[in-house]
């Protein structure tokens, strides 16, 4: 009992220190590692954002204090993500886990591999960003994360970072909008299930929020190329393993 509270505590270190320094990964990773140790897709995303609560709420608040927010960026993000996120956790909630959990894992396979891509072209940001692509982003990043329990950050973060924002005030802002898209998901998953897999939930808890503060110091000064790589090598390897579980 103590090591799979340590183990998970480890995840959620991890997760959240790379979330926090590169806007994404903390829904992927943990939500990843909970489907390979037996839980179904709902489950796990449910546990992941209920853990994300606490986690982006010090993650967000960091990124305040590090000025690294853009309000009206903050805002768009917020409530499209909060109306996506509410649609795509009713839909995982009323669907059976086990047909789902094959189309779950390829799309978090799906995720690491754009990762990996964005790596390999990314480039500096030298125009202004078009305004309008915010909303439909956090719309349709919402509704991934919910389904996937995670994807948030890997969609905004390298689309916004592609469309002319600087990479500072995207991670924030992501990070930041993520603590109300969390909340809606994790309200509408907490409607359906109740609190179940608390162990689970407070083993991500006590590593992300102890991580949390380290993130925002990270995406100021750290150059991402390096940590963003092995998001992608880890979320695409235990996504293959659990889609491979899946189909037998």
């Amino acid at each position: 009992m103590l090591l799979d509270f340590l183990t998970l505590m480890a995840i959620g270190f991890a997760a959240q220190l790379v979330d926090g320094a590169l806007g994404m990964a903390f829904g992927l990773i943990s939500t990843t590692a909970l489907l390979s140790l037996g839980l179904a897709p709902a489950q796990a995303s449910a546990a992941a954002h209920t853990a994300e609560i606490a986690t982006t709420g010090v993650s967000g608040l960091s990124h305040v204090l590090h000025r690294n927010i853009a309000l009206r960026l903050f805002v768009t993000l917020s409530i499209a993500g909060v109306t996506g996120g509410v649609l795509g956790a009713w839909i995982l909630s009323n669907v059976d886990g086990d047909a789902i959990r094959p189309y779950v894992a390829a799309y978090l396979l799906l995720v690491g591999i754009v990762v990996l891509l964005r790596v390999a072209r990314a480039a500096v940001p030298q125009r202004e960003a078009p305004p309008g692509i915010a909303a439909p982003l956090g719309l349709v990043g919402g509704f991934l994360d919910a389904i996937g329990g995670g994807g948030w950050g890997p969609l905004l973060t390298s689309s916004l970072i592609g469309s002319g924002y600087a990479p500072r005030i995207v991670i924030g802002s992501v990070n930041a909008a993520e603590f109300f898209v969390t909340v809606a998901i994790s309200t509408t998953f907490l409607l359906h299930f109740g609190l179940q897999h608390a162990t689970a939930i407070l083993g991500l808890i006590a590593g992300g929020v102890l991580a949390a503060p380290f993130g925002a110091v990270l995406a100021r000064y750290l150059p991402p190329r390096l940590l963003m790589t092995a998001v992608g090598v880890v979320v695409c390897g235990l996504a293959t393993v659990q889609l491979v579980q899946a189909l037998r």
